[in-house]
């Protein structure tokens, strides 16, 4: 099984994500002679720089009421916040810089009476992704607003099946509100954060009543109706062919990378890169076995799609949401090397982190000239890319 241990005291002492380590010396005798083993040591000095240089460029960006990029959407100031406090050196945590302080203020500021943590709209997005940087802070004083921010989370849950809407939503849970149905990107980021506080879910002692769960086998028939993979998904549009087979799409019934024509004649949605990681996040978040065909099949499209040059059926719309996704799913799921179709084997962590640090700017950010899904925000995309090379820095010890 996928986990961890859910207890505060363990979150305490791990970053979390990186349960996965890999540890290189950084030379070894063999036959009397000293050889230098696959060291990382170097690698991961180039790394560490380049995060000092993103959070650098973050520092200077935030704005005086404590908020980055923008206000109204309290999820961009959670992923700045969740970049620094995930600083490999420990230099943030040990003493935290007052930008970081501020920006924890202002996300306290943005917490409803409901539990959700937002402004106006996109209320799971915005409060999925604050609970997270409430998590790596690890202040215990937090944990009533995580407790009800996830109560919050679980009430959002597609009840369609129960209430007469499209059946074919239920289960996931969308950006929240009124903005629109179930999607497995925000089905990602919900389950994430309800996973990494499930032990706020059973404290012994508490008074739960009133505290709503997550229905986990229905968000687990939402995944799947989002996969190609016909057998598992009860959706007449899911396709077995070569190209698309346990690849995801955005939600049911719509690819963001559109559809093919099969020699068959029949009409296949695409799977795409960005989709499938999230997809296999959210398998893993829901305890799926490694084993299990649903998650394999996300593997292999993953594996026979990988690469580094766009998001797989996307091209450069969301590459650094892409790159995220792909360093979180595969340090989660305890992959160091890939193997590649035609028996290549690739050191994921080693390529990510190269293409990363030949496309940092002068000023320590990172950018994206496709604007799809606000990447063209330097503030969203160097708070992406600092925390994909943490993600890659822990596996590199």
């Amino acid at each position: 099984m996928f986990g961890i241990k859910r207890v505060w005291f363990v979150l305490l002492g791990l970053f979390f994500f990186f349960f996965i380590t890999t540890r290189n010396g950084v030379a070894g005798k063999v036959a009397g002679k000293w050889v230098e083993k696959k060291d990382s040591v170097s690698l991961r000095h180039e790394v560490q720089h380049a995060i000092d240089r993103g959070l650098q460029y973050l520092e200077g960006k935030q704005a005086p009421g404590g908020y980055w990029s923008q206000a109204e959407y309290p999820a961009l100031t959670g992923l700045c916040l969740t970049a620094f406090m995930r600083d490999p050196s420990g230099r943030i945590k040990a003493k935290p810089p007052l930008c970081v302080k501020k920006g924890y203020e202002y996300l306290l500021k943005n917490v409803k009476p409901d539990g959700g943590i937002y402004v106006h709209d996109l209320s799971n997005y915005n409060t999925s992704v604050c609970m997270m940087a409430l998590v790596v802070a690890y202040n215990p004083s937090y944990e009533p607003v995580l407790r009800k921010a996830r109560n919050f989370l679980a009430g959002l849950q597609d009840e369609s099946a129960d209430g007469g809407g499209d059946a074919k939503y239920a289960g996931g849970i969308g950006y929240g509100g009124s903005s629109g149905h179930s999607d497995i990107t925000n089905t990602m980021y919900a389950l994430e954060a309800i996973y990494y506080t499930r032990f706020l879910a059973s404290d012994k002692g508490r008074d739960h009543s009133g505290v709503k769960k997550l229905d986990w086998p229905a968000a687990i028939r939402f995944i799947e109706r989002c996969q190609n993979l016909p057998g598992s998904n009860d959706q007449p549009w899911a396709s077995g062919d070569a190209q698309n087979k346990g690849g995801f799409v955005y939600f049911p019934g719509k690819s963001m990378a559109g559809e093919m024509k099969l020699p068959s004649g029949r009409t296949a949605l695409r799977s795409y890169g960005s989709a499938s990681y999230s997809g296999l996040l959210s398998y893993i978040y829901a305890d799926m076995r490694r084993d299990d065909p649903r998650v394999k099949m996300a593997y292999d499209w993953l594996m026979k799609n990988y690469t580094l040059d766009e998001n797989p059926g996307m091209g450069p719309a969301g590459l650094y949401y892409y790159y995220h996704t792909m360093a979180k799913a595969l340090s989660t799921y305890g992959t160091d090397k890939i193997s590649l179709p035609g028996g290549k084997i690739v050191d994921w962590r080693k390529q990510l982190a190269l293409k990363l640090l030949n496309l940092q700017r002068e000023d320590g950010s990172w950018g994206n000239e496709n604007g799809r899904w606000w990447e063209r925000d330097p503030v969203l995309v160097t708070s992406y890319s600092v925390m994909t090379l943490e993600i890659i820095y822990k596996g590199l010890n």
